[in-house]
């Protein structure tokens, strides 16, 4: 049971006092940067962290006693890993990613909002990132297909 909250905590990163979402976004910014994976390995990844979040987040919300704990931020990062797929990892886009990932996060316009309450546990948690990261990914493949 502490694995799976370390998973879902991304170990310190959700313990930390200023933006634990944000700064779980900018962890998976930056683990984009470093690995910049090839599409199969990235959709693999996408996948394996989704699947970890929705586990581990599911098995954490119960250890905190509260619904959607802040200091959970395994969804934030799967949410920006799958803003990306199908685009290049390039700086632009890996930029763009993060503020329009948060700005959707955030805002969760219609029906992000509804989705955590129509799901339960680690998949509610994790449906409203997965909503935001198809907004983000939409917006982003609208630009390159303009550009």
């Amino acid at each position: 049971m502490a694995f799976l909250k370390q998973i879902a905590t991304l170990g310190f990163i959700g313990y930390l006092p200023f933006a634990p979402g944000t700064l779980g976004t900018l962890a998976a910014l930056i683990f984009m940067l470093i690995l910049k994976p090839p599409l199969s390995l990235h959709i693999g990844l996408t996948v394996f962290f989704m699947i970890a979040g929705i586990v581990s987040s599911d098995k954490a919300e119960k250890l905190f006693g509260q619904k959607d704990s802040r200091h959970i931020v395994i969804d934030e990062f799967a949410g920006y890993m799958a803003s990306l797929l199908f685009l290049p990892l390039s700086w632009g886009y890996i930029i763009a990613a993060f503020v329009l990932f948060r700005f959707f996060d955030i805002l969760k316009p219609p029906p992000l909002r509804r989705l955590e309450g129509v799901f339960n546990g680690g998949f509610g948690m994790m449906a409203d990132d997965i909503g935001a990261a198809a907004y983000t990914n939409l917006v982003l493949q609208l630009w390159k297909l303009l550009n």
